[in-house]
């Protein structure tokens, strides 16, 4: 049946290949056979050092001053080049939601096999204008932000998983089955935490709500080198409360959310009692400020959709920074290769 509905479908609007232009064939998806086999994958998610993330330190180096500095990670899906810069354009300017939705999961699995991106607790788009935003109809980086993190629950547990993941109830710590199968999964502060392969694990939030493009800028598409920086510099900032319409929402999302809850044992508590201290701080609609949902924060991942000098995504970063100690990485779906000269 759903085979039929797709002939039927490309009978009447067929789909094309985003980098050759060839008509797909129904078993294909975005790209055809032969495009789909030579995408030029970075891999940049394979090492906590890698080229991409030693140009984004370079640039948090020259303007890092005389504070220390964690380590940014970074790691994008593929490289803009030749045909394939058309997967981000089909996402950013023709709105083409279905393959962003695609390649935002193909990374975020990539990045929940990761030892070093497996503690993200939080999730950033970079934020468009509101102005933008109601032209567009959507926020590219938003649509590959929530793909990536939802990715994050079926992705296999990378080896060495931190210690923010939960023991699974009815599972000892090596991973045996136990009698008690079947009951809500726990996390034993101060313990080294497991993480049983096959099994779904807590997803990083994504968040909306945190950051906020305070001005206008003109499209880094159309600015030289030097001019991106200037761009997008101030522009964005984290507000001082959660707006009225951002409260409503946090709360419905808190109340319809269909993730079990995270459940604590602590001493004075009986195993399955929430403690008052659960992991589900980000979501919880009674935080009083951004600020306190960043200062609770332990690794934040920055997404957007193309990384070229680092400007835009570095100005997000000197936004967050003095509200939070924690480190913060940064995802893209495409990356430029090498760095431009005189630019950030």
């Amino acid at each position: 049946m759903i085979d039929f509905v797709i002939a039927l479908g490309d009978l009447f609007m067929p789909r094309a290949c985003l980098a050759c232009g060839r008509r797909l064939g129904m078993r294909e998806r975005h790209l055809c056979l032969s495009c789909a086999a030579d995408v030029p994958y970075t891999r940049f998610w394979l090492a906590p050092h890698n080229p991409l993330a030693d140009r984004f330190n370079a640039v948090l180096e020259r303007h890092r001053g005389t504070e220390p500095m964690d380590y940014a990670y970074a790691a994008a899906l593929l490289y803009y080049k030749g045909a394939y810069r058309s997967i981000p354009r089909a996402l950013k300017y023709q709105g083409d939601l279905a393959a962003g939705r695609h390649y935002g999961a193909l990374l975020g699995r990539r990045l929940a096999t990761a030892p070093h991106f497996a503690d993200i607790d939080l999730v950033i788009p970079v934020p468009l204008h509101w102005t933008r935003l109601r032209s567009r109809g959507y926020n590219q980086a938003e649509i590959l932000a929530r793909a990536l993190a939802d990715a994050f629950r079926v992705a296999p547990a990378p080896p060495g998983a931190s210690e923010r993941w939960p023991v699974v109830a009815g599972h000892d710590e090596g991973g045996t089955p136990t009698a008690s199968s079947g009951a809500p999964s726990t996390v034993i502060p101060g313990a080294p935490s497991t993480v049983i392969p096959g099994l779904p694990r807590n997803l990083p939030e994504v968040r909306t709500d945190l950051l906020v493009r305070a001005r206008r800028t003109r499209t880094q598409t159309r600015v030289s080198v030097d001019q991106k920086a200037r761009n997008v510099a101030s522009a964005f900032q984290v507000p001082e409360r959660f707006s009225p319409r951002a409260r409503i929402i946090s709360r419905l999302s808190h109340i319809f959310s269909f993730r079990s809850p995270r459940w604590t044992i602590k001493v004075g508590h009986d195993e399955g009692e929430p403690s008052g201290q659960d992991d589900t701080r980000h979501s919880r609609p009674d935080r009083e400020s951004p600020a306190e949902v960043l200062a609770s924060a332990r690794h934040i991942l920055l997404v957007d959709d193309t990384f070229t000098t680092g400007a835009t995504l570095y100005a997000c970063y000197a936004a967050l920074r003095p509200f939070t100690t924690a480190r913060i990485s940064i995802a893209t779906l495409a990356a430029v290769e090498g760095t431009p000269s005189g630019g950030p």
